[in-house]
């Protein structure tokens, strides 16, 4: 597996996380109460598995190897990308400022919540959608197997240093519980 490959995993479950806070958005917008937790827990997961883990993959690593080997931060999709990762970081910053408010009222830190939840999903979807049709092609021509093979290296390192074991696999049982919570899977009872 390439370390494009790797990162499109993960965009595969940040897109789970945003179909989440879609539905939370969708909720708010309709005057439904939705459990402040949700949010806590989705500004953990966009904080430490898409900021913490993934983002710091690309700009700590990827980015700085693809300009190594003549991909242009200015002007070029490097800039587009780490821009964008600072927009997003602006969205999740103001759900997380607003989850308190909306815990003791409700009403203005509701719209507020999900102004910015769409925001950052509308952001990201695009994002992602750039990064796997056009970053990530460019750097799986541009980045050598000595490349590859050093920043797989890094990856890990990534994971086990700021992440820790089990982190994934804690985050992917709450993708699931979220998904129900929010009516995107279905219930099955357990057999």
């Amino acid at each position: 597996m390439s370390v494009t490959d790797e990162l499109r995993t993960e965009h595969r479950a940040i897109e789970r996380m945003l179909a989440v806070l879609e539905a939370v958005a969708h909720r708010l917008e309709q005057g439904e109460r939705v459990r402040p937790d949700v949010f806590r827990q989705g500004v953990d997961f966009v904080r430490n598995f898409a900021d913490r883990c993934h983002h710091a993959k690309e700009e700590e690593n990827l980015f700085p190897r693809m300009e190594a080997r003549g991909v242009p931060r200015q002007g070029g999709p490097l800039g587009v990308m780490l821009f964008e990762h600072d927009e997003g970081r602006a969205f999740v910053g103001a759900i997380a400022g607003a989850i308190d408010a909306y815990e003791a009222d409700g009403r203005s830190a509701a719209l507020t919540i999900a102004e910015n939840a769409r925001g950052y999903v509308d952001l990201l979807r695009g994002h992602i959608m750039k990064e796997d049709n056009v970053l990530f092609p460019i750097a799986d021509r541009v980045l050598s197997p000595a490349d590859q093979t050093e920043l797989e290296r890094r990856f890990e390192q990534i994971e086990s240093e700021r992440m820790g074991p089990g982190v994934h696999e804690r985050y992917h049982h709450l993708l699931d519980e979220l998904e129900r919570e929010m009516g995107l899977v279905e219930n099955h009872p357990a057999g």
